[in-house]
């Protein structure tokens, strides 16, 4: 019995598809073997019994011996009972294939993406990461359930080959030769429905992206009449994809066909051989049967070899796709010498912007232009495409440090932060150091209390996938009280009320104060709510601080600071909402 999710899902060979189909094998061979060699128990058995009966009619009913017709009665019920019992096992060992394989696949991407942060994003699409999820897991797992299958298969065909020889050396060369040819004639279809399908996944990776965007954007879209618009690529996608999957499937039924008429074909020749030889009197009545069951048998190898070949041509494509997302690289990578950790309570200093936090202030960030506050964000979290050693933390530059260590030291919450599916106490309590205190704390800090008592189970209220049960005002509370429930020794927060009335900016603004009394606190915001309880405001101008100052002395020194922050203060939502 195995427990899933697995403990760990292991380091994958991402250098070629075969490479990882291979690697996956390796990582389940315990089971693999297991299900194998039940698979040939199973099907070996199926082989043997047109012999059991033929001998059964040839030894005791054309020779009227009783007792050696009971005796092939007797060994056709064990071999009956070998049979049930080991196809039961093998099912369970193939399921249990599929699954392992399944749910080591969801690990590796899903661990994947949390390494990659916000690289992901930046190198696959969406539909990528969906298509894997979707339709390229089952694929893998396919393969591996139906390997102990194939096994059987194989093993099967030359028992039957065995015994055909030893009863008639024609018909045993018949099928040792006919078999390998009936697999090079539907060879030449594999390599065209790989082609086609690989091109289908892609076609649907890329509608799921833009599936994805759609309801991302549906408000926005309706705001500005963009539905039909969208709605028209989504349906020319949508057909592209469909007239992708109908040459996929045109292929797939010619293959499914031939797995029908050819192996047909070749049982008719067998059966004839059989029934000439019997005529000849070159075999006996009972071995004439056991040439009709062997004919009907070699159905069943031959049909799994095909579906075998089909799989795996699936499954190849599939891990393609996900050797593409775990070969993707981060954009950050740990130095190879990390830097010793500075002490906590440090200065945060960005030498590109002029910016300097002392430590265990508040400091707001106003720009002229908001992308160049996010900007100075992302690298003060180290979270920029391409870092560099312009910010520091007590003197160390951050690109100097293991980032696991800055991730727990410094976490920036933009406007991009999302919510993810799952019961909404364990989703804010990130560390997961079961402080539901703490965790409430952080929503009376950002005015969240409201938004608790309304769910029906509190904490345990399991939320929907980006939150979208909740209103934009809500999620953008929630977002802030997971940040600060997270309470890390620095926290960069941009534009933290931008979707909530001027009442519940204040009660924020205020309760932040004294929520990060002591430590590092960055907030890029216009609000003048905000800006009045920050211990000191930076002002940028084309991305370089050219003042600071408390809020009330940059509003009566400097008119180009007044003059965008009283531009925002008329934008203020009315009272209630986003609530």
């Amino acid at each position: 019995m195995r427990t899933f999710p697995l403990a760990d899902p292991g380091t994958p060979d991402t250098r070629s598809p075969g490479r990882f189909l291979w690697w996956m094998a390796r990582g389940q061979w315990h089971t693999l073997l297991a299900g194998m060699g039940f698979g040939v128990v199973w099907m070996s058995s199926q082989a043997v019994m047109p012999a059991v009966i033929g001998r059964a009619i040839d030894r005791g009913v054309a020779a009227r011996d009783t007792d050696a017709l009971l005796l092939w009665a007797g060994v056709l019920l064990v071999v009956g009972l070998v049979q049930a019992a080991s196809g039961v096992m093998r099912h369970r060992f193939a399921v249990t294939n599929w699954l392992t394989a399944a749910y080591r696949t969801v690990q590796l991407v899903g661990r994947h993406a949390v390494h990659l942060g916000g690289t992901l994003p930046r190198r696959v699409s969406t539909g990528e990461v969906v298509a894997i999820g979707t339709t390229d897991l089952s694929h893998l797992g396919q393969v591996m359930d139906v390997t102990a299958r194939f096994a059987g298969a194989v093993v099967s065909f030359l028992l039957v080959s065995v015994i055909l020889l030893q009863t008639s050396v024609p018909l045993g060369l018949v099928v040792l030769l006919g078999v390998p040819l009936l697999m090079l004639l539907i060879g030449p279809l594999l390599r065209p429905l790989h082609g086609r399908a690989a091109h289908q996944r892609h076609l649907m990776g890329g509608l799921a992206n833009t599936a994805t965007d759609i309801v991302a954007g549906l408000r926005v879209l309706r705001g500005i009449g963009g539905e039909d618009v969208f709605l028209g690529r989504y349906r020319r996608d949508s057909q592209e994809t469909r007239r992708a999957g109908v040459q996929v499937a045109r292929v797939q039924s010619v293959l499914e066909a031939l797995q029908v008429l050819l192996p047909g074909v070749f049982v008719v020749v067998v059966v004839w051989l059989g029934a000439r030889a019997a005529v000849r009197g070159d075999i006996s009545v009972g071995e004439l049967v056991a040439f009709y069951g062997y004919a009907a048998f070699l159905l069943i190898p031959l049909r799994t070899a095909t579906e075998y070949a089909d799989k795996f041509i699936r499954a190849r494509v599939a891990a393609r796709r996900v050797v593409r997302v775990l070969g993707t690289r981060p954009d950050l990578a740990d130095p190879a010498v990390p830097a010793p950790s500075p002490p906590p309570g440090g200065d945060l200093v960005d030498a590109r912007s002029g910016l300097r936090v002392p430590g265990g202030r508040l400091v707001a960030v106003v720009s002229e232009r908001p992308d160049d506050s996010a900007h100075l964000a992302d690298r003060l979290g180290l979270a920029a495409a391409q870092p560099d050693d312009d910010v520091t933390l007590g003197g160390v530059p951050l690109s100097a440090l293991r980032v696991a260590e800055v991730r727990e030291r410094v976490v920036v919450s933009d406007t991009g932060a999302s919510l993810f599916s799952g019961p909404l106490g364990e989703r804010l309590d990130v560390r997961e150091r079961g402080d539901e205190a703490a965790v409430r704390r952080a929503l009376r800090t950002a005015s969240a209390e409201d938004v608790l008592e309304a769910l029906p189970e509190g904490l345990r209220t399991v939320v929907a996938e980006r939150g979208r049960s909740f209103s934009g005002g809500q999620r953008q509370r929630l977002v802030l009280a997971r940040a600060l429930a997270a309470d890390p020794e620095v926290l960069v927060l941009v534009e933290p009320t931008s979707a909530v009335d001027a009442h519940t900016e204040s009660r924020i603004a205020t309760r932040l104060a004294v929520h990060r009394a002591g430590r590092t606190t960055v907030v890029t915001t216009t609000s003048p709510l905000l800006l009045d309880v920050c211990d000191e405001v930076a002002f940028l101008v084309d991305g370089r601080v050219v003042a600071t100052g408390r809020h009330a002395d940059l509003l009566a020194q400097d008119p180009a600071y007044r003059l965008v922050v009283a531009r925002e203060t008329g934008d203020l939502e009315p009272a209630g909402a986003g609530r």
